[in-house]
């Protein structure tokens, strides 16, 4: 149990303090006592910068985007992307520790038990910290998933109400991880087979896409030549008697008079163009052809619940991949699929900062196979246990290296860049701000989205990628050879400048402003800074 607090013992100040903490504390809602937490803290007194594992890159597909992967705390991570990818999220999946009270927890270096009287506190400190900073992330037409179970689903439901906003929820969808109660029953008689994910949207631009509508209730029993067909009733449910009209069957002369969903100029174009089925008798109901390859393109909603997704063959696959490496319960790689598939556009920016095994980069790429999909993965995992290195890279390799047991879902040319977060003082003086601009070019490029080098020395260096470049000066000296190069090279250009202070140096750019944004370092990223790890 925790210790009461001796209240005779504090000093005036202290009492002063905690009156104005407990007058600030929220009188209504999920309220929990906000537990410190290590990597926040360290923010106070360090800034998280990237730095690039060279050794670790990938560069399987010539004209494919270049993906990420971060390792480090997923804390220091997203403060990064705060600057790099602030509003150019369009989904994000994400799948946290459920806080079991069974070592799948850790917090400030400690497992969080199922006694701890802080546990779910913990929890609810340590997910609302990195969901803030997710939110920012996102574009407004953008949506987060987040797989969840019964332990934290009720209050994260009311924490992502918080954050995102009640009107923002979409939808908490069910999936089962089994298919069957097996082993020896439980006491009370019931076992539980399912896992939720919570959804939620930046605004109301987000839609999900749906799922191609199946051929199985369309047939061609006339073997017409437009393809296979179903029928559709064409009565109206909501015209009155007075709306009705006849129409004329054109083989039989048969009348059939009734209020229809279609106009009479319509239905006479129908009716021409052979879409109506008339009936036998006169008694009988006429119906209308639609044909599926007039649908295939339009899908159809998805629902709430997914159904059966077994996850024995992704551990087994695991283990044929990783050797001897272990990973427990990776989420089904066909979930994730199915989920993108719904979700994430054909060019889409996936991001998942609780990457794990990283089957979201698997089934990111395996959709891209299956519909020549460019779409683009961000990740972020420390290194607990060694999980980035062994288990998470490795894996993202086997998948775009390919796999002899599973040439079906491996052998995906692909890009990566590996990254580690590193840091550098946070104090505001000169020597540190010089030592945040040497070590920004990783942000930069990230931010415009320019790896290839260019041109590099001590005073310039320049990045491109096939739409644009990238121009970092060191020196203000080196000005004029940037703009030289800007000059030979054209197009648009994103410039970066060292200063101590906030100058621009727009006026330096005056005849060629049309194309090109100039920015201070490290200035710009400081901003980003100061608003998230202000006190």
């Amino acid at each position: 149990m925790p210790k009461k607090l001796q209240l005779q013992d504090w000093t005036k100040e202290q009492l002063v303090d905690e009156v104005a903490r407990l007058r600030k504390r929220k009188k209504y809602g999920l309220v929990w006592e906000d537990k410190p937490e290590d990597v926040v803290e360290q923010c106070k007194t360090e800034l998280p910068v990237l730095k690039e594992v060279k050794n670790k890159a990938i560069a399987k597909d010539k004209n494919g985007p270049v993906n990420i992967l971060i390792e480090g705390d997923n804390y220091h991570a997203l403060s990064v992307l705060n600057y790099t990818h602030k509003g150019k999220i369009d989904v994000i999946y994400i799948d946290p520790p459920y806080n079991t009270g069974n070592k799948d927890f850790i917090y400030n270096d400690n497992f969080v038990d199922a006694e701890d009287p802080y546990r779910h506190s913990k929890w609810l400190s340590f997910i609302e910290k990195r969901l803030k900073l997710a939110h920012s992330l996102l574009k407004n037409s953008g949506a987060i998933f987040i797989s969840i179970d019964d332990n934290e689903v009720t209050q994260l439901k009311l924490l992502c109400d918080e954050i995102f906003g009640k009107r923002n929820f979409v939808e908490c969808i069910s999936w089962e991880k089994k298919s069957s109660a097996k082993g020896v029953p439980p006491k009370n008689m019931i076992v539980n087979v399912h896992e939720y994910i919570l959804v939620y949207q930046k605004s109301d631009k987000f839609s999900f896409l749906g799922e191609p509508r199946s051929e199985e209730s369309f047939s061609n029993p006339d073997n017409d030549p437009r393809g296979p067909w179903r029928n559709t009733n064409i009565k109206s449910t909501v015209k009155d008697r007075s709306h009705a009209f006849l129409i004329t069957d054109p083989k039989t002369g048969n009348v059939f008079t009734d209020t229809w969903a279609f106009s009479k100029n319509e239905l006479e174009r129908l009716i021409k163009e052979r879409y109506l089925i008339f009936p036998k008798n006169k008694n009988g109901q006429v119906r209308a052809k639609e044909f599926y390859n007039e649908f295939k393109n339009a899908n159809i909603p998805i629902k709430s619940s997914w159904g059966l997704f077994d996850n024995q063959k992704n551990t087994e696959m695991l283990k044929k991949i990783l050797g001897d490496i272990v990973f427990l319960n990776p989420k089904p790689l066909d979930l994730i699929i199915y989920l993108l598939k719904s979700a994430a556009s054909k060019d889409a920016v996936v991001l998942d900062f609780f990457a794990g095994s990283g089957t979201t980069v698997h089934a990111l790429l395996v959709v891209n196979r299956q519909d020549k999909g460019k779409r683009k993965f961000i990740l972020c995992t420390n290194n607990e246990n060694n999980i980035a290195t062994d288990v998470c890279y490795p894996r993202i390799k086997a998948v775009i290296d390919g796999h002899k047991d599973y040439r079906d879902i491996t052998g995906i040319p692909s890009n990566l860049k590996y990254f580690r977060t590193a840091f550098v003082g946070a104090e505001p003086n000169d020597k540190n701000k010089e030592a945040l601009t040497k070590q920004a070019t990783e942000m930069l490029c990230m931010r415009e989205d320019t790896f290839e080098s260019v041109k590099e020395t001590g005073a310039v260096k320049i990045f491109k990628n096939p739409k644009q470049h990238t121009g970092i000066v060191f020196d203000e000296d080196a000005i004029p050879a940037l703009k030289k190069e800007i000059s030979k090279i054209g197009g648009v250009w994103s410039v970066y400048i060292f200063s101590l202070g906030d100058d621009t140096f727009e006026d330096e750019f005056e005849d060629m402003k049309e194309k090109i944004t100039v920015a201070p370092i490290p200035e710009a990223i400081l901003r980003v800074y100061r608003r998230l790890f202000k006190p």
